[in-house]
């Protein structure tokens, strides 16, 4: 072989190797950067751009994609410990012209987080009608979906600002009393008798509580390598603080059932979607609000737990759109009659 082409193979291979030499470096050493990447990657693949928004000395972080049309635009709320971004595995199955909005909630990821804010779900849902002011999104009624945590402050936004909103989603949502109990309330009631409620199932500090965790949230069983849940641990311990308070606040009499006691004001055409087999929550909260809400539209999952917006995109998304459609459609035979 002329020394050339075979100077030529050495120097590509040598290439070649660096970025792959550097991503398994990564992979082994600093696996919670590689989330991050993935995250930025899946961003920008889906059109998503990071901005924020400031309400006097407060700060929120927030995705969006598309601008306000004809159609409602759609405000996303995440649930206990998550971002924003755990929203994209949706976001892909959602038409691009569609207005989307996706907020990191009080003291999550890019918004500020504050030891003297309220964070019980009261104080959230008024944190967010403050950034929902900051951005002009209530110019004209948007769609509002929220999940677990997210879905219980979206429901009391729902109740307490009606005029902002045209239709609800609520998705596994926190906040509801439960005549069965989940495998995840069994575990805090055994924690409190045994005096351990530091260690709360949702909120992991070794690799293996995170994989119990996943366990716990998802029906799916997904096969997660050691390193990503050692990327995931790492990237959360510095927040577990934080999670903690939260929890407590959240759990508290003053929050624990906000959902429930303002779902008789949710005027606005509420659509419940619920996996069958939540460990979390227990799915027999949706029954609670189908008798609450007039004509309230309830999807349950099979073969789903808690985790709906990562085991179900894509049903998740076709629902959403279904029931927008839906609604679209009684309000012009409304107009037209």
């Amino acid at each position: 072989m002329d020394l050339d082409v075979l100077n030529m193979f050495v120097i590509a291979g040598g290439t070649l190797a660096i970025p792959i030499l550097a991503f398994m470096a990564s992979f082994l050493l600093w696996p919670s950067a590689l989330i991050r990447i993935y995250y930025w990657y899946w961003r920008r693949t889906l059109g998503m751009q990071v901005r924020y928004a400031n309400y006097d000395d407060y700060q929120f972080c927030y995705s969006y994609r598309g601008r306000p049309g004809y159609r409602p635009s759609i405000l996303m709320l995440h649930g206990f410990s998550a971002h924003k971004d755990m929203w994209l595995s949706i976001v892909k199955f959602l038409p691009k012209n569609l207005h989307l909005v996706c907020v990191d909630m009080p003291g999550h990821e890019g918004t500020t987080r504050s030891a003297l804010d309220d964070y019980s779900i009261s104080g959230q849902a008024k944190r967010i009608h403050q950034f929902v002011e900051c951005i002009k999104l209530n110019r004209r009624p948007f769609h509002l979906v929220g999940t677990s945590m997210g879905g219980n402050v979206a429901g009391v936004y729902a109740a307490q600002y009606p005029e902002d909103i045209c239709s609800l989603t609520l998705i596994c949502p926190a906040g509801l009393p439960s005549t069965t109990d989940s495998k995840f309330i069994k575990q805090l009631r055994e924690l409190q008798e045994s005096e351990s409620i530091d260690r709360i199932p949702l909120i992991p500090s070794t690799p293996e509580e995170m994989a119990d965790m996943l366990k716990l949230c998802s029906y799916v069983r997904f096969k997660v390598p050691q390193q990503i849940l050692q990327g995931l641990v790492d990237v959360r311990i510095p927040h577990n603080d934080f999670y903690r308070k939260l929890f407590l606040e959240i759990a508290d009499e003053k929050s624990r059932h906000s959902l429930h006691e303002n779902m008789s004001k949710i005027k606005a055409p509420t659509q419940v979607i619920w996996g069958k087999q939540d460990q979390v929550l227990d799915v027999s909260g949706a029954s609670v609000l189908a008798n609450a809400i007039p004509d309230c539209h309830v999807y349950i999952l099979e073969n789903c737990g808690h985790s709906v917006v990562v085991e179900r995109p894509r049903k998740t998304a076709n629902l959403i759109l279904e029931f927008l459609a839906l609604l679209h459609s009684l309000d012009n035979n409304k107009k037209q009659a």
